[in-house]
């Protein structure tokens, strides 16, 4: 019995915690209860966050893993020692291991409150009216044809480099990023909210080669987003993010979320990179119906869209293996684990959002 006096503020704390995640897991299947708690609690309380961490142009959700890996490190050292130079072994190696349980469910139940409760209240598309429905082949290459239309139309309007590529300045992609919605909030009143500038992620390279583009942290309130991945699809990825910062948990309703505002917004880039996401997803899918179809419509683009497209695929080819793939897998047990059920996959479903709007 010694030993649980002796750690008696850790049992409490492992108590209380698990407590509230205990609460959390019976409260989430009352809709009503989780849309007073996002409206009520969580979405105030992270925009006070957000307002206090965006006095700062460094990603502070950044700094946070840093002091955290780094906490751990020293925290498992210590232990070592400790473990190492103790009499009754087993006893220090409960305390710390007992630490760290703390530690761990404590910032897991934050995020379950802060982010996982948006999984559990009503998404964009029972807040829009748009709903994902079954897509005619049709309809599919209609719209597929439509997309292309418009990106080979808004492939010259933007800069582009000696090489033929994208090369809008990234301050302006930045600086433009408050104003990507301002056009569409009379269609979804729902999307409605200040916006702030992204950060731009130090360690970037490391996003690309765990495959992703961008991230928002509830813990600070920010959009994070990865700068060094190809800059065609730097504009859509921030309105992606953007999506998420409005309480928006589903990949692809954010997808379908920043192909719609950012074809309709007033910058030439984030229009462009609009069409090009949404080609890419949309040819995706129709590749798989009509080969045929999809070859004539991608022979109407013009080079410089080529070219993005396959600097963009080139790019990611070279993170390709153990790593992307085990972060890959990971994302997707916790996408299933918050009723994601198709996990990764559910970003192609965002093909039936898109035909059913444009068609």
């Amino acid at each position: 019995m010694s030993v649980f006096k002796e750690n008696r503020g850790l049992h409490r704390w492992l108590l209380i915690a698990a407590g509230v995640w205990i609460a959390f897991l019976l409260a989430r299947n009352s809709r009503p209860l989780m849309n007073w708690f996002i409206s009520c609690v969580t979405e105030p309380f992270k925009r006070g966050l957000a307002a206090v961490c965006y006095l700062t142009d460094v990603s502070v959700a950044e700094v946070w893993y840093a002091v955290v890996i780094t906490v751990t490190f020293f925290y498992i050292t210590r232990a070592v020692r400790h473990v190492i130079a103790a009499k009754k072994k087993w006893r220090m190696v409960y305390r710390y291991v007992l630490g760290l349980a703390c530690a761990g469910l404590t910032i897991y139940t934050g995020f379950c409150l802060l982010w996982g409760v948006n999984y559990y209240t009503d998404d964009f598309q029972q807040q829009s009216g748009v709903y994902a429905e079954a897509v005619a082949a049709e309809d599919l290459k209609n719209v597929t044809a439509y997309f292309a239309q418009e990106l080979s139309q808004s492939a010259d309007t933007v800069q582009r480099d000696e090489n033929g590529l994208f090369a809008e300045s990234q301050a302006d992609i930045f600086a433009d990023s408050t104003r990507v919605y301002e056009n569409s909030y009379g269609e979804f009143p729902c999307l409605k909210m200040q916006d702030r500038a992204p950060k731009a992620v130090t360690v970037s390279t490391i996003m690309s080669a765990l495959d992703f583009t961008g991230f928002y942290f509830p813990f600070t309130g920010e959009a994070n987003v990865n700068v060094d991945s190809p800059a065609s699809f730097l504009p859509s990825t921030i309105a992606h993010e953007l999506a998420h910062q409005r309480g928006i948990a589903s990949e692809q309703e954010c997808n379908f979320i920043a192909i719609v505002t950012s074809t309709t917004c007033d910058s030439a880039a984030y229009r462009y990179s609009g069409w090009l996401l949404g080609y890419i997803h949309l040819g995706n899918a129709l590749y798989q119906a009509d080969q045929e179809a999809w070859r004539a419509i991608r022979s109407s683009l013009p080079e410089n869209v080529i070219k993005d497209m396959a600097y963009n695929n080139a790019y990611w080819a070279q993170y390709e293996g153990l790593t992307a793939s085990a972060a890959s897998k990971v994302y997707d047990s916790f996408l299933k684990g918050y009723g994601e059920t198709a996990g990764i996959q559910s970003y192609g479903t965002v093909v039936d959002m898109l035909v059913a709007y444009y068609r």
